[in-house]
């Protein structure tokens, strides 16, 4: 009997696969490391054979563990980060970089675009509005455009221009079928117009930039056709993807997601019913952090990616914010201080304990004094949208033990907390309610950063039972691509998971609310010194 899903999830460093049953239990899981190639000039690339061989031994691995046979798996869903995949027609990889034939992925946050952004933001198009008004560099048009200008060699030769997702669909199906979700969010693709007849492509804002090539060929670089998540894909998996993978050929496999839109997927449904369904926040939290936030009205805010319609469920408009560096950021801190060579097992677990002992015995205040970190190491995402801001930290000392990298670390903590709040208010000025934060990821089992979150926004933040709650949201499109739930709406709900809370501790919120207005003001005074300092200075990636 086929009652198995499999999620399958393709992060900035891992690919993961996770087998669970109608009612969302996890069975067997599996992980493998991606290659990752940094260059000069915040250039980050990845070579898609690479994360296909990665995805293929988690798989079989997962099965493995579960003790599953192939033909117990009734769906496949996937989900990657918003990086780009360049390919020739024929599918041959599009190398990026010098001496390596493999290197075919921009990832998503590879920064060498940041002009090309600025001058598409610059165009004041009526398609930034989907976008909060300014394009990231993290999307696909910067990206596509700065290729054209920097790379006319492979220009020439593009023949598919696939966010990751949908070259793993793919890859497993040969259709070239996209995700309604990486092309309404990455692509300023209207979703609405093209279900209504129309192209659905931003044809001025092309046009102003000179992409319009990339719908020649009868759109054949980008896609004809784009379909809603959990979607079944052609023919289901093909037999060349079947046996890489140890599956049987025809299995369904559902249109992709991007990794944090699965993330809210696997873990909105968890959430106390008693709060109302737009007003749940899901942060989904790893290398980076997404916060999404669904409304039944359309709610544009400046700052905010979206609101997006079909990016996500049938129901409603998506807003998507987030911080472009967020597990990276603290790995960051600890590896540039002098005690990180001290600590023993995991540094993370090994600070976490130091911390507490120091709250134990001080207040933050006491503990902390004029330490301030801004986390804009990878640009300002939002609400601020500016990719060239940087971060700081202010009350350095000559101090170097592991006492004064646990304050640093929690300083870090808090200001992630403090973006995440920054967030929330400018949200809710733009007319949402946040009553709730629902996490997952990688972020949501470090305890201290989820304590500062509810803290710091002041609402609840819920942790699902079933932490791997990405990977969770994959097999849902996976369990709609199979009809082992008739939507992803029912299989949200049928699916998921308890949960436990976190409340907000009151006695934090005067410290807390101290430093975040001093963490705001920091912010804002750097980026005014930064304006006068970088004069002249040529933008990354030229």
């Amino acid at each position: 009997m086929k009652h198995l899903v499999l999620g399958v999830d393709v992060g900035t460093g891992s690919a993961r696969a996770g087998l669970f049953d109608a009612d969302g239990r996890r069975l067997g899981h599996a992980s493998r490391d991606i290659g990752i190639w940094r260059l000069p000039g915040e250039r980050v690339e990845q070579s898609s054979g690479d994360i296909w061989d990665a995805v293929s031994a988690a798989v079989r691995e997962a099965l493995a563990k579960a003790g599953a046979r192939p033909g117990q798996v009734a769906g496949i869903g996937f989900d990657a980060t918003c990086s780009l995949v360049l390919s020739t027609g024929e599918g041959e990889p599009l190398a990026l970089g010098d001496g390596s034939p493999t290197r075919d992925v921009v990832v998503w946050m590879d920064h060498r675009a940041v002009a090309e952004a600025a001058e598409i933001t610059a165009t004041g198009d009526v398609a930034l509005e989907q976008v909060g008004g300014t394009i990231s560099p993290e999307m696909q048009l910067p990206k596509l455009l700065w290729v054209k200008r920097h790379r006319p060699d492979l220009w020439r030769r593009l023949g598919r221009a696939r966010d990751l997702g949908d070259w793993l669909t793919w890859r497993a199906t040969g259709s070239d079928a996209r995700s309604s979700c990486t092309t309404v969010c990455k692509w300023c693709f209207d979703y609405g117009a093209h279900r209504a007849g129309g192209t659905g492509w931003p044809l001025s804002l092309l046009a102003s930039v000179g992409l319009t090539d990339l719908l020649d060929r009868h759109h054949a670089v980008v896609g004809a056709e784009v379909l809603p998540p959990g979607t079944p894909l052609g023919a289901g998996l093909s037999a060349r993807a079947a046996r890489e993978l140890g599956l049987e050929p025809g299995t369904p496999v559902a249109a992709a997601a991007i990794d944090a839109h699965a993330g809210a997927i696997g873990v909105l449904g968890s959430v106390d019913p008693a709060t109302a369904p737009d007003a749940r926040l899901a942060l989904v939290a790893g290398t980076s952090s997404c916060l999404l936030i669904q409304s039944v009205e359309r709610l544009p805010v400046q700052g905010v990616w979206g609101p997006y319609r079909g990016a996500l469920t049938g129901n409603g408009w998506l807003a998507e914010a987030g911080q472009s560096a967020t597990g990276a950021f603290l790995d960051r801190l600890i590896q540039g201080h002098p005690a990180s060579g001290r600590l023993q097992g995991n540094p993370h677990a090994a600070l976490a304990a130091i911390i507490e002992g120091l709250l134990a015995r001080s207040g933050i205040d006491a503990l902390l004094g004029d330490r301030l970190v801004l986390p804009d190491v990878l640009g300002n995402r939002s609400p601020l949208a500016d990719p060239t801001m940087t971060g700081a930290i202010t009350g350095l000392t000559l101090d170097g033990d592991e006492r004064d990298l646990a304050r640093l670390y929690l300083a870090g903590l808090f200001s992630l907390a403090y973006g995440s709040r920054h967030i929330v208010e400018t949200l809710s000025a733009g007319g949402h309610r946040v009553e709730a934060i629902v996490a997952t990821g990688s972020g949501a089992g470090n305890g201290l950063l989820m304590q500062a979150h509810a803290d710091v926004c002041g609402v609840p933040v819920y942790l699902p039972a079933e932490t791997e709650g990405v990977l969770l949201g994959a097999a849902m499109l996976g369990a709609v691509a199979g009809g082992v739930q008739p939507d992803l709406d029912h299989a949200m709900r049928a699916m998921a998971s308890g949960y436990r809370v976190l409340q907000p501790d009151p006695r934090t919120a005067a410290a807390h609310d101290r430093r975040y207005r001093a963490s705001r003001r920091l912010q804002e005074t750097l980026r005014d010194l930064a304006v006068e300092l970088r004069q002249d200075v040529p933008a990354p990636g030229h």
